[in-house]
């Protein structure tokens, strides 16, 4: 990759404080944040492949998603710890560079998987006969390929973009990973052919899958409206009431940071926002798709036994 400014190599990250006693708070709890979501997204992807009632396209998509929070959370938080714990606050070019596009990569796939959920929930309330059939393993497995191929193509894209730029500005980011809008800020020159790129990345890993999430729902209620009684309607409701609040959390904190514009960024204020979809929200999505689902806590006892 051709860099911008060859001078340039490595970033200064400057975290979240330089107080010690405060840097040791936090290293205990993004450590305790880190263990309890290796444990819970490992331990949910394996009720799903062990257990036979498991083996739906529903918890084929949320094991899928367990597999990305994994990875999503382990490209920030070793670093953030070490970050907290020892003196040196560099990062490498290529550390950066690697870490910007795994995150990037992983945060597009989760942003089409979730609208393939979407679709999914779609299809289980409207035409619950035939779900088994219209969302066969094939299709399942097309849509999982699609998500990962579509989310790393785009990260190759900005990855690359990015780090063309002229890095004048310095090399010290004010946040605690390799995240667009420091490195953005860093860079000087023209940037309006960037800022294209940019804005279309933008639609199509961010706002597109947000019009299908959001049509999906509409067809959603739209059926749910139609069932007449009232226990029927709650419980087609809590068939996508866990993907709703999914949603709502992950799409809700990325919005939030990337579609302001860029007089209102703030990013000692966008930084607790990216520590919610980046860290602690990897390790709330197994415990909302398993805490009211009653297969999976039969699975866990299973597995227990």
């Amino acid at each position: 990759m051709e860099r911008g400014n060859h001078t340039v190599t490595e970033f200064i990250l400057v975290g979240f404080t330089t107080d010690p006693v405060m840097q040791l708070v936090l290293f205990v709890v993004f450590l305790s944040v880190y263990f309890l979501t290796l444990v819970a997204n490992a331990t949910l992807m394996v009720l799903i492949c062990n257990d036979s009632r498991l083996h739906t396209p529903m918890y084929f998509f949320i094991g899928n998603l367990s597999f990305l929070d994994l990875w999503y959370s382990s490209v920030y938080t070793p670093k953030i710890l070490v970050t907290c714990i020892s003196e040196d606050k560099s990062i490498s070019f290529a550390g950066c560079v690697c870490q910007f596009f795994f995150s990037a990569g992983l945060g597009y796939s989760e942003c089409y998987l979730l609208a393939a959920m979407a679709y999914d929930r779609y299809m289980a309330i409207s035409k619950p006969l035939l779900y088994s059939q219209a969302m066969s393993l094939k299709l399942c497995a097309f849509l999982v390929a699609s998500s990962y191929l579509g989310g790393f193509i785009n990260s190759s894209i900005i990855t690359k973009r990015t780090f063309a730029l002229n890095f004048c500005s310095g090399n010290v980011i004010d946040d605690f990973f390799c995240d667009l809008l420091p490195l953005v800020k860093l860079a000087c020159g023209r940037k309006d052919g960037y800022q294209t790129i940019l804005y279309f990345l933008l639609a199509s890993n961010v706002i597109t899958p947000t019009v299908l999430i959001l049509s999906s729902y509409l067809f959603i209620i739209a059926t749910i409206m139609k069932i007449r009684s009232t226990q029927g309607r709650l419980k087609a409701f809590s068939t996508c009431s866990s993907h709703l609040v999914s949603v709502t959390l992950y799409y809700g904190s990325i919005l939030y940071i990337y579609s302001r514009p860029r007089s209102s960024y703030s990013l000692d204020r966008d930084k607790i926002v990216s520590t919610f979809y980046t860290v602690v929200f990897p390790m709330l999505n197994p415990m909302i798709y398993s805490l009211r689902n009653k297969d999976v806590k039969e699975a866990l006892n299973k597995l227990i036994k």
